[in-house]
């Protein structure tokens, strides 16, 4: 038996926190396809019985500019010092390895063993075509190993599970087999809200916008709702308006797609209450990154 920490890094919409959802079977850590959706390092448990492999998803590793990006990378390069080993997770497109090109000798000098997962296969229709991408990679650095994988699929991911599993000291569990994360069901509840804000909202507008959630009332009685009140915080008054929408529309329909995750992530009825709320910069100012929870 092997436990052990594990960080998935790389840069961002490298498909990191589908990989998690993938081997965990189940949704933990939110999705979108706009970059930079994940801000706060996440961690998920997997379990077989060869192994107990405890990830830690991470931002995505960018050039930072606003004090919320450098936070970010700040978070996810932090975890290379409580970690056994690390997942760099890097896109096939010629796009997406220029990006892990850059960031890749921040996670190499780490001095952790280093497992490289060739992401998002399933989009190469020539196979053949993936040769001299492994050959290009294998030149950045010293891998432990190198996975072409599909995280959305599931392809390779046994591979790349058994070649982490390798990197992991020997030794029991270091969480309970039922335990899956360590998050609460609070802050998993503002991550599904702020995710229908990714998926639903346009341009620069995710990338201002954080939630908060106010009240948390589990049921006193089985069949009644969790009751949840959030904020939706943005910058300006004109990104409060294109959130509520005209007649509340956006509005109703980010909080329409958030309850329906929640009640599956719940296993019951939600009755969920937003507000949108201005906070001035927030996201360029200590102090509003505080405040809000970063």
């Amino acid at each position: 038996m092997r436990s052990g920490f594990v960080a998935i890094l790389g840069p961002p919409n490298a498909g990191k926190s589908t990989f998690l959802n993938q081997v965990l079977g189940f949704k933990l850590a939110i999705t979108s396809d706009k970059p930079q959706t994940t801000r706060h390092r996440i961690l998920g448990v997997h379990n077989d019985p060869q192994r107990q492999v405890v990830f830690l998803d991470t931002p995505g590793l960018h050039a930072a500019r606003r004090a919320l990006n450098q936070r970010m990378v700040q978070t996810a390069l932090a975890t290379l010092e409580e970690v056994d080993a690390v997942l760099f997770m890097a896109e096939v497109s010629p796009r997406g390895l220029a990006e892990a090109q850059e960031v890749a000798h921040q996670v190499l000098a780490g001095g952790k063993p280093v497992v490289l997962a060739l992401n998002k296969i399933d989009l190469v229709a020539d196979k053949t075509a993936l040769l001299p991408i492994l050959q290009r990679v294998t030149a950045w650095g010293q891998w432990a190993a190198v996975v072409p994988i599909s995280a959305q699929t599931g392809d390779g991911c046994p591979a790349l599970l058994t070649e982490l599993g390798r990197c992991l000291p020997e030794g029991e569990p270091l969480f309970p087999e039922e335990m899956l994360t360590d998050l609460s069901e609070r802050f998993l509840a503002g991550e599904l809200i702020r995710e229908k804000v990714f998926r639903l909202t346009e341009r620069e507008l995710p990338y201002s916008v954080a939630v908060t959630v106010d009240e948390f009332l589990e049921p006193e009685e089985e069949g009644r709702p969790t009751a949840i009140t959030a904020t939706i915080h943005a910058e300006r008054e004109g990104q409060k308006a294109i959130l509520i929408g005209k007649g509340g529309q956006m509005l109703k329909k980010i909080g329409t797609a958030a309850r329906q995750d929640l009640e599956r992530l719940l296993g019951g009825p939600v009755f969920l209450d937003l507000f949108v709320r201005v906070e001035p910069k927030w996201s360029r100012q200590d102090k509003g990154l505080r405040k809000l929870g970063y």
